[in-house]
């Protein structure tokens, strides 16, 4: 197990007359190589949940354990957490700032006390693996397109080499085919590294796509876990917490209250494709 937290609670303002509390006695895994999504609505917690993970918020109560150590332990190195754990916001483009592709995603390498000759070569290898065309690492970061600049962000933190990478919306304000080439990137991260992934994210369709298992996080408490499928099952839960489903996912629940007897609801157009013709098939065989 790579990480796993335990009963962790977190409030803004803890003991004053002000305290608010955020985050309620949580608990979940993540593993190798695995993605998992956070999903929920808006102030339920899910900011905060990510800054513990990789020590920029320190849980009030609980524990969190990074390869079976307890990071709360004092023995327990915050650098190597920094390190292993990256952490990428929402519109990572805005934190880019260095002269030119390569220098800009070197910097974190060379912050965590890497020489400048393999701070370089890590940063090449992290943009070829989001696919930036070494021909663009003399460039000023400033002068590549939205996506691009998303990926050199991205690539700043895979230059540390991170067994976990945590996403927040990461591919908000992205058109349909750059958000195509994020994930493949993701992809390719799990793929050949095996690092983890844990997305937050508010689009249901990729959520149902990509995710290996799901969080669904509600008034600071972890309401559902587990596949896309075992959790968007549950409609009626998330529109009374304001999460969505899937469309298609909406669409198969619609044609079962119709009466159309599906076998299964679908998280995605090729479940609904051999779900409809699975039972077109059977109808068509009863009429014969």
């Amino acid at each position: 197990m790579l990480l796993k937290a335990e009963h962790i609670s977190y409030s803004y303002g803890a003991g004053s007359s002000n305290e608010l509390k955020v985050l309620k006695d949580i608990s979940f895994h993540i593993l190798k190589g695995e993605l998992v999504a956070l999903i929920g609505p808006s102030g339920s917690g899910k900011t905060t949940l990510i800054k513990l993970l990789n020590g920029l918020l320190h849980a009030n109560t609980g524990s969190i354990f990074f390869e079976e150590e307890d990071i709360y332990k004092k023995k327990f190195p915050i650098s190597r957490l920094r390190k292993e754990v990256g952490l990428v916001f929402q519109y990572p483009e805005h934190q880019l700032f260095a002269k030119t592709v390569l220098e800009d995603v070197a910097f974190g390498s060379l912050q965590m006390g890497l020489g400048r000759e393999e701070a370089l070569l890590a940063a090449g290898k992290a943009l070829k693996l989001t696919g930036i065309d070494e021909e663009s690492y003399q460039d000023s970061p400033f002068d590549l397109s939205g996506g691009q600049m998303r990926r050199v962000a991205i690539a700043g933190v895979l230059a540390m080499e991170p067994k976990l990478l945590v996403l927040d919306e990461p591919t908000a304000g992205l058109d349909p085919a750059m958000k195509k080439v994020i994930f493949n990137v993701l992809e390719s991260i799990r793929k050949e590294k095996s690092t983890a992934i844990f997305l937050v994210s508010h689009q249901m369709e990729d959520v149902a796509q990509y995710a290996d298992r799901v969080l669904v996080l509600s008034d600071g408490m972890i309401m559902l876990s587990g596949t896309p499928k075992e959790v968007f099952k549950n409609r009626k839960l998330l529109e009374d917490i304001g999460t969505g489903i899937p469309q298609v996912t909406a669409l198969t629940h619609k044609m079962q209250e119709m009466g159309i007897s599906l076998r299964d609801i679908a998280v995605n157009v090729g479940d609904a494709d051999t779900l409809i013709s699975e039972f077109f098939s059977l109808t068509e065989g009863e009429e014969a």
